[in-house]
């Protein structure tokens, strides 16, 4: 009885951890509109910042488009093996570029969700660094009714010379958390805008209730033995 009360259990919690996962393989190319469903997760609210350029040049809401862009990207799954899940990636903005190569656009933020309440999240950004982009900050905020609760993020390369891509992996875990942020800002806080194309990114929820009281369950039985 113990142990088909702790596999009962353990069962609960593995079936409330289950990740949802965009890839954006199984999608088409192509324009997604300003809110895109891929894996369980839905994007939004993107480039819904005003702010400033690094030339010192100003933008305003909606200037770097407002599409969200499923993109073929073969040529950059050569350049980073084993990163980029093949063969597509998201991006954003007016443009995009049909075929196995791709466009990095700029954009200013972009907010994600599942719709529930999760626990751990991880993607892996491809960005430009060095050039005219050193320095600016990459924020990636979790938040639970409103309010940031965690973040990651990290300040690109200044290297001067010519820009070139990188990548690197944001996540968060061991907080709950409703929704996510991704936005660029100058060092002194300033909205900004930055190159970046997104992928794989992996939301897991935080055990349900009844995960919990299964394990509860599975404790107050133990006692009483």
């Amino acid at each position: 009885m113990r142990a088909l009360m702790m596999g009962l259990a353990l069962g609960a919690l593995a079936g409330a951890a289950s990740a949802d996962l965009a890839n954006f393989d199984s999608d088409s190319e192509g324009f997604k509109g300003s809110s895109f469903t891929s894996g369980g997760i839905t994007f939004f609210d993107l480039n819904t910042h005003s702010g400033m350029n690094v030339d010192g040049s100003s933008f305003v809401a909606g200037d770097y488009g407002t599409d969200l862009i499923v993109e073929r990207a073969l040529t950059l799954a050569g350049d980073f093996p084993g990163q980029v899940s093949s063969p597509n990636v998201m991006g954003w903005g007016n443009a995009f570029v049909p075929g196995d190569n791709l466009t990095i656009n700029i954009f200013s933020d972009v907010a994600m969700t599942t719709g529930s309440v999760e626990n751990f999240v991880s993607l892996d950004m491809f960005y430009y660094e060095n050039g005219p982009w050193g320095g600016i900050e990459l924020h990636f905020d979790a938040l639970l009714g409103g309010s940031v609760v965690a973040t990651d993020g990290f300040t690109i390369a200044n290297g001067g010379g010519r820009d070139n891509i990188t990548s690197t992996t944001l996540s968060i875990s061991g907080v709950s958390f409703d929704e996510l942020r991704l936005y660029a800002t100058l060092s002194d806080g300033t909205f900004t805008a930055m190159t970046g194309v997104i992928d794989n990114v992996s939301i897991t929820p935080a055990p349900s209730g009844a995960a919990l009281l299964g394990l509860g369950g599975l404790a107050l039985a133990r006692r009483r033995r």
